[in-house]
């Protein structure tokens, strides 16, 4: 497969759309926020809630998350079809928010940057990008997100409020970005095609 560029369109949309967002106001961006009563009247909410934040903190911190994902883009390039991959895991880190009935709304990009780092991940670890110790650095940044996940206990914790921050953080969206940054990513490496890396 060629490499591509359109991992780092989608991290310049997210970023871009974000920053909008936040010099429109919240009160002009609460028709995009995604909450669990009326998503189904709103469904365009399952794409445009990532982009919603709630106070500068939270914009800063998912603005470098997203950064240093473009960043892994920019090194890595993964192709077309990791891109698409990570389009899919979009809303699908949305709506798998609805296990939890604690979860009455979720803005804000953290969810899709979990989803998007382990897609990326899994396709280091099964050699399907390629750089030298793939499997090496692809296992240990699965570790390092996956324990960040299991510290934080989202499962059972869905909606924590940081005291620091001013705002309540949505841990469940990051159990579902993780979950489906890992299933999306095994399944792209499943596919014909998938390329290999040279060591």
């Amino acid at each position: 497969m060629t490499l591509s560029r359109s991992w780092l369109w989608l991290c310049g949309l997210h970023g871009a759309a974000s920053l909008l967002l936040w010099w429109t106001g919240l009160n002009a961006a609460s028709p995009l926020v995604w909450r669990t009563p009326d998503w189904t009247l709103h469904p365009w909410t399952l794409w445009t809630s990532a982009w919603v934040h709630l106070n500068p903190p939270h914009l800063v911190s998912n603005l470098l998350a997203l950064g240093g994902v473009a960043a892994a883009g920019w090194v890595l390039r993964p192709d077309a079809r990791c891109t698409l991959a990570w389009l899919l895991a979009w809303p699908l880190t949305q709506v798998s928010l609805l296990w939890w009935p604690q979860v009455s709304y979720a803005v804000g990009l953290s969810g899709l940057m979990h989803a998007g780092t382990l897609l990326l991940a899994v396709q280091i670890a099964l050699d399907r990008i390629p750089i030298r110790g793939s499997r090496f650095w692809g296992g240990l940044l699965i570790w390092g997100v996956l324990t960040k996940v299991v510290l934080e206990r989202g499962w059972s914790q869905p909606v924590v409020w940081d005291a620091g921050n001013h705002l309540s953080v949505v841990q469940a969206a990051h159990v579902t970005g993780a979950f489906w940054g890992v299933v999306l990513g095994l399944l792209l490496a499943a596919l014909p095609g998938s390329r290999r890396s040279v060591h």
